[in-house]
């Protein structure tokens, strides 16, 4: 690689002294060129701002930008403001209309619910909620609403007056919703009911004149067809009518007792009604039916003709929330036309404002205007003080473009001043810079002579460092195979050992279960020896009685031969008892022979029982001899299983140490392994550096060569 530099002249010739002292007016060629590209700037002087143009500019700016932000801010203002209210309007106007809707479904809901319709009166309560709720929001306002604008805060109090009584009739009907739903429940079961009692009545009436019942029974009996459909009737009329007629009511209580009078009369007899009770069992059957029908007819009757006071009240309430419900109407629709008659002055100031804020940018950028026509005007006179002074220095540098670090800039108090100070120290710096080259170079020669000299001996030194380890890496590695059959074998060990303790450990267990087996038939044996000694007890006892039976029978032999002597001195009376004497003395002859061979089996028996009980300890003292040396070899096996297992703890131990041993081993065979990689490219970079010193060597011959012209003084 080659370094070249430009062809920097520190002394300059005679010719181009002679191009230093030009004068300014001598402008080289490409001086012309730069300068013939400046164009003059002249434009008329910009007129004076209506108004406010004898003030600063900065205070032009400031009144026109903060007129056009207060402008403008204040019309985005409006319309929000105006939009904001469009939306309340909208709000109010959809409240409105929502309460009107609410109004008729107030009403007719109240007709529902007097009725005794379930549905209805949820409906009623709902509505009369919302209706308050929505009231109350235009009135006050609400989360979604403001309150309403003055102007509508009359109409609003009137509407709230017409509303309360409203609401308290409501909250009357409410209040009788269980009495009204059972009046409708009650109808309803009438209806149901009151067919199935005419049908009855009518095969009453049928059963009586097939069995020929008299004709008034029969004639009341017919009666009762008539009442079962008047009640219904009358029922229903009470219920929907617009109003309570009394005499209606009257009328049903009375046909109930009427039914009622006549249908016991017939089953129980009545002198109220000149009536006897019906014998015919047929007509009886039917009839027991028939009241059996009745009673829950006459539960619902009751239920009606109990309810009647606050049905009237219902009635009279529901038809006056009807009546007042149109005025309610009327009420809410003057409030919706005034809330559609709200104006919307704002958005026409905020159009208005607006404008005067376009006004006022407009005129701000009329000031910027005039402002950049006198700043052109005034750069123009500045721009033609300073052609000048470039002129010169572009003349004054021309030689330097050329390689002469012995020019000078001319230092004065035009723009070009500081600039051509500035120059001036950097040919300077430049001269200094070109002489320190040159020293370094002289350096970098003998510094890379000395250091490719150190490159060649440690790449020589690297080179046997890469054999040495190389050898080194061989040997860990056999020494890790050894540590390696040194640790198989150690864990072979090991597993000898364990199946050791194992046996150990299984003797010991076998041990144990013999001694334990010897001090169970020791126990055996002992409770055997005392049953034997408790048979000797008895065989001693039997003994006792053996005696005592010989002794009766020798008594009982005496008393015979005492009786044979009585009867044979009392002659032939006595004949018979000597009979007798005689069998009891032979039976005593036989029994002292039984107690004589029994006393011998006795005599036996404890001579066996002496020596098993003898037997007996003896075997005792030899099981328990057994035990002890049973106990004394389970000792030993313990010791034996102690120590194998201690054996195989430190034979584990020494595998496991080895096997640490061997993965060091092989750890420093993979180090080992790592250095030679290393030493191989250490050696790899010392040849490389060596080869770069080389180059670099070469490098600062061409850097010498490269100033070898210049001239520092």
């Amino acid at each position: 690689m080659a370094i070249s530099f430009p062809g920097f002249n520190l002394k300059p010739s005679k010719d181009k002294a002679a191009k230093s002292r030009k004068s300014a007016g001598d402008v080289p060629e490409h001086t012309t060129l730069i300068m013939s590209g400046l164009r003059k700037i002249s434009a008329k002087a910009p007129g004076e701002t209506p108004l406010i143009g004898h003030l600063p500019i900065e205070k032009q700016y400031m009144l026109t930008l903060g007129a056009a932000v207060i402008l403008i801010a204040a019309s985005v203002s409006l319309l929000i403001y105006s939009n904001m209210q469009a939306g309340n309007k909208a709000k109010y106007i959809g409240t409105s209309t929502e309460m009107q809707m609410l109004s008729q479904r107030i009403a007719k809901g109240a007709q529902q619910a007097v009725l005794g319709t379930p549905e209805a009166f949820k409906q009623l309560q709902a509505s009369r909620i919302l209706y308050k709720n929505d009231l109350a929001g235009l009135v006050s306002g609400n989360s979604d609403i403001p309150a309403s604008p003055n102007s509508v805060q009359p109409l609003l109090s009137s509407l709230d007056r017409d509303w309360k009584p409203i609401a308290t009739q409501i909250d009357l009907i409410l209040g009788q919703e269980k009495t009204l739903v059972g009046l409708h429940q009650s109808v309803g079961n009438i209806n149901k009911s009151s067919s199935t009692l005419l049908e009855l009545s009518e095969q009453l009436v049928g059963r009586m004149n097939d069995a020929n019942v008299a004709q008034r029974p029969t004639a009341l009996a017919s009666e009762m067809v008539m009442l079962t459909q008047r009640m219904a009737k009358n029922a229903n009329t009470l219920l929907s009518g617009e109003v309570i007629d009394q005499d209606v009511a009257f009328q049903l209580g009375k046909d109930a007792t009427t039914f009622k009078d006549i249908m016991n009369g017939l089953h129980d007899g009545s002198e109220k009604l000149r009536l006897s009770a019906v014998t015919d069992p047929d007509v009886r059957t039917k009839l027991e039916d028939l009241i059996t029908a009745y009673k829950g007819f006459e539960i619902d009757v009751n239920n009606i003709l109990a309810s009647m006071q606050p049905l009237v009240e219902a009635k009279q309430a529901g038809h006056s929330i009807f009546t007042d419900s149109d005025k309610l109407l009327a009420d809410t629709q003057k409030i919706t036309a005034a809330y559609q008659g709200l104006g919307t002055l704002g958005v026409a100031l905020a159009i208005v404002l607006g404008l005067l804020g376009a006004g006022s940018v407009a005129l701000f950028a009329y000031i910027n205007t005039n402002e950049a026509k006198r700043r052109a005007l005034q750069s123009e006179a500045e721009n033609k003080r300073n052609q000048e002074a470039i002129l010169r220095l572009l003349n004054e540098l021309g030689d330097l473009s050329e390689g002469d670090l012995t020019i000078s800039a001319t230092v004065n108090e035009d723009i070009t001043g500081a600039i051509a100070d500035s120059i001036n120290f950097t040919i300077d710096e430049l001269r200094t810079l070109v002489a320190g080259i040159e020293r370094a170079t002289e350096q970098v020669n003998t510094t890379t002579a000395q250091a490719k000299q150190v490159s060649d001996e440690l790449l020589s030194a690297a080179q046997r460092q890469s054999r040495e380890i190389e050898d080194t890496s061989t040997a860990i590695l056999d020494m890790s195979q050894s540590i390696n059959e040194v640790s198989a074998s150690a864990s072979q060990s090991a597993q000898v050992a364990h199946q050791s303790l194992e046996a150990a450990e299984k003797g010991t267990h076998a041990v144990q279960n013999s001694i334990a087996g010897m001090n169970g038939i020791r126990e055996q044996i002992q409770e055997t020896s005392k049953r034997i000694k408790r048979l000797g007890e008895s065989s001693q006892e039997i003994g006792e009685i053996v005696e005592l039976i010989s002794d009766i029978t020798e008594q009982t032999n005496v008393l015979a031969l005492n009786a044979a002597i009585q009867a044979a001195s009392a002659g032939e009376a006595g004949r018979g008892f000597s009979v007798v004497a005689e069998e009891v003395q032979r039976l005593a002859e036989r029994s002292g022979q039984a107690t004589k061979q029994i006393a011998a089996i006795v005599k036996t028996i404890q001579s066996d029982t002496q020596d098993a009980v003898a037997a007996m300890e003896t075997s005792t003292q030899g099981v328990v001899e057994g035990a002890k040396l049973s106990d004394a070899a389970g000792r030993a096996l313990s010791e034996i299983s102690q120590v194998s297992r201690n054996l195989a703890a430190l034979i584990e131990n020494i595998s496991t140490a080895t096997e640490a041993q061997a993965t060091a081993a092989a750890k420093v065979a993979r180090t080992m392994q790592d250095i030679q990689n290393i030493t191989e490219q250490t050696t790899t970079g010392t040849s490389q550096t060596a080869s770069s010193i080389g180059a670099l060597s070469g490098l600062a011959a061409d850097l010498k060569k490269s100033i070898a012209g210049f001239k520092l003084a």
